[in-house]
């Protein structure tokens, strides 16, 4: 049975198809910050991220890269490990769905579906989204349109495996009433059950025949097992969950999860699949699925198309690594979308960490230094203006984490600088300059610089989980060596004749406006790399046969969207062409086009259909175009 001081937390794993952008690390950073406030607090934590393999977008690009898809996500596994990394991540596991564990488990549970007769064989005939590699029924759909991301979508038919969702439906109602924060925000809650508990569910297809970079259905193996269940058992398979029931011992040391941390965009499949396939392999729910509102850029969600996208590493070289974490964590509301511009960052790194809590910090260090020489011996002389300070010092951890209890980390945060713009409040009331004036007035003026360094042991302390280096060099600052989360509970730990640091280091420095915008809007000129080209003789271009053709016939390929079945007269013959012209051109246009084919070509099977040549074409930034022989005869050789 699980300790209840374990504490286990995931994010959903990043899609490996390209770099990802602020909005994407977010997640990890919010999970990091959650995270490492358990562990402050004393709990046993684990905390998984990982990647997320499989699936057409993955072989797609890995085709146009000209690579393999498993030399495409190693590259894109590791740029998003790196960026993880520089954002001061601690992750306890970092799984991926093409590790040889995952994938034999994998395996074991759709078999497992298969014979209990939750799949079953069918046909899928719909909406296919590339985007969100999800299906969507007719009634779902409006104008073409994915209903969830806003991208065209295709109609496919296709051979598949389908899980019976509505078997589970009542079950994962009750559920979701009896455990009230078993969905949170609330509103998402309300969302889910609204567009798609109250009516039946419609069975959900969770095999794919037109690719094959997925994890094979070993009694099948002309489908693939598509991503709802390969990439969501990962929350069990990384902790040594097995379909056979030999578990590991981690498994039963952390499961259930207390958290799933998501994207509200996957809501759907983290609240009503992913409990569904829990409820058939009779495991245990998670505790709470969160669902996180976006990071926008200005109001826009990021894009390549609209080209708003931001990304951490261009940030981090500006402002450094805290001030961005503190950015994400604090401008992301608990259920309403953030939103971040050039101006706001800068704004906010120059109110609240160096003008609100850098301020603070160097003022204080200083004064001390000043007056004292670094020591402080007294702390005895009180006056009616310490009572609020010490009692915000003494409730900010509680305060902290009755809002980090329920995930308003936004709010977490805004209580510790609300300390500090407190103590900057203090030093104006005090007034410490006149105090120091007056040597009958040196014990209360002491007294006034103990109850500040108290502000900033306590209030350093709180930071660590938001911004860690941030939190060491403030502490640093006052010399502290007992930085436990259970001392900053209490006022009054740090011991008389303690020493802080000699000289003040500024933790932040104020930010030009003018300047800084031009250091992120900076566009670096392109890199002109000279084309290599491979030289051939002319002996060996004589070897290609060059004929020319007309189309007379074209057939979508029967297991590969992205190819036409063609076939070309060549006068003497019509050859049948394997081609990847589908994103260019309908059947329609192609009908009747002169073209160019190479006809010695070695015959190959493309997905199962063989194909006996090449049709030519020439392609740029504005489109392809066909090679034509003219209007000389069919079959003309070209040389």
């Amino acid at each position: 049975m699980k300790d209840k001081k374990n504490y286990y937390i995931t994010s959903a794993i990043a899609y490996t198809s390209a770099k990802p952008h602020v909005g994407n690390i977010y997640e990890i950073v919010l999970a990091d910050a959650i995270a490492r406030f358990k562990r402050a607090q004393g709990f046993n934590v684990r905390f998984q991220t990982g990647t997320d393999e499989h699936g057409q977008k993955i072989e797609d690009y890995a085709i146009a890269a000209g690579i393999t898809p498993k030399e495409h996500v190693d590259n894109i596994s590791t740029i998003i490990r790196d960026l993880f990394d520089l954002m001061d991540v601690k992750y306890d596991y970092f799984i991926r769905t093409t590790d040889e564990d995952h994938k034999t488990q994998v395996k074991k549970v759709f078999k497992k579906l298969h014979d209990q007769g939750d799949i079953y064989k069918g046909v899928y005939e719909g909406w296919y989204c590339k985007a969100d590699e999800a299906f969507y029924s007719d009634i779902q759909v409006k104008d073409g349109l994915c209903p969830d991301c806003g991208a065209k979508l295709e109609r496919q038919k296709e051979e598949t495996y389908f899980f019976k969702m509505s078997k589970y439906q009542d079950r994962l109602v009750k559920h979701i009433q009896n455990n009230p924060n078993f969905i949170q925000p609330e509103s998402r809650k309300n969302e889910m059950v609204k567009n798609f508990l109250t009516e039946p569910l419609h069975d959900l297809a969770v095999s794919r025949t037109s690719f094959k970079w997925g994890i094979p259905v070993d009694f099948d193996p002309e489908h693939v097992v598509y991503v709802w269940i390969d990439a969501l058992i990962n929350y069990i398979t990384g902790i040594g969950y097995d379909a056979d029931g030999n578990h590991s011992a981690e498994f039963a040391e952390w499961w259930p999860a207390d958290v799933h941390l998501i994207g509200k965009d996957i809501l759907r499949f983290h609240t009503i699949y992913w409990p569904i396939i829990l409820m058939a392999l009779d495991v245990e729910l998670p505790e709470q699925i969160f669902g996180h509102p976006w990071l926008l850029s200005g109001d826009d969600k990021m894009s390549k198309s609209k080209g708003n996208m931001v990304y951490v590493d261009d940030l981090a070289a500006v402002f450094g690594v805290d001030p961005v974490r503190y950015i994400m964590l604090h401008e992301m509301p608990y259920e309403r979308d953030g939103h971040i511009t050039n101006e706001l960052m800068i704004e906010r790194i120059n109110t609240d960490l160096a003008n609100i809590i850098g301020n603070l910090v160097n003022r204080t260090v200083a004064m001390i230094n000043k007056y004292y020489g670094g020591v402080l011996t007294v702390n005895t002389v009180t006056d009616p203006l310490d009572t609020e300070l010490v009692d915000a010092i003494q409730n900010l951890i509680p305060n902290v984490e009755t809002k980090m209890e329920t995930l308003h980390v936004a709010d977490a945060i805004s209580e510790i600088v609300s300390l500090f713009r407190k103590g900057n409040k203090y030093i104006d009331d005090t007034q410490p300059w006149v105090l120091a004036k007056d040597e009958a007035s040196s014990d209360r003026l002491q007294t006034v610089l103990y109850n500040l360094v108290e502000l900033i042991r306590v209030g350093g302390i709180a930071l660590e989980a938001f911004i860690p280096s941030t939190s060491q060099e403030i502490l640093d600052q006052i010399n502290v060596e007992d930085r436990s989360f259970e001392s900053a509970r209490q006022y009054g730990r740090t011991p008389l004749g303690h020493k802080v640091i000699d000289k003040t280091e500024i933790i932040f420095s104020r930010l030009d406006k003018e300047e800084t915008l031009a250091k992120l809007t900076v566009e670096e000129e392109p890199e002109v790399v000279e084309e290599v080209v491979e030289e051939i003789t002319i002996d060996e271009f004589k070897k290609m046969i060059l004929k020319t053709g007309t189309i007379v016939d074209v057939e979508k390929h029967p297991k590969a969207d992205k190819l036409y079945v063609v076939q070309v007269d060549l006068g003497s013959k019509t050859v049948q062409v394997v081609s990847g012209l589908v994103e260019h051109f309908t059947k329609d246009e192609l009908m009747g086009k002169q073209v160019v084919v190479v006809t010695n070509l070695k015959p190959v099977s493309l997905r199962g259909v063989q194909s006996n040549g090449m049709i030519l074409a020439a392609k740029d930034a504005e489109g392809m175009d066909l090679v034509s022989g003219g209007t000389v005869a069919n079959g003309t050789q070209i040389s």
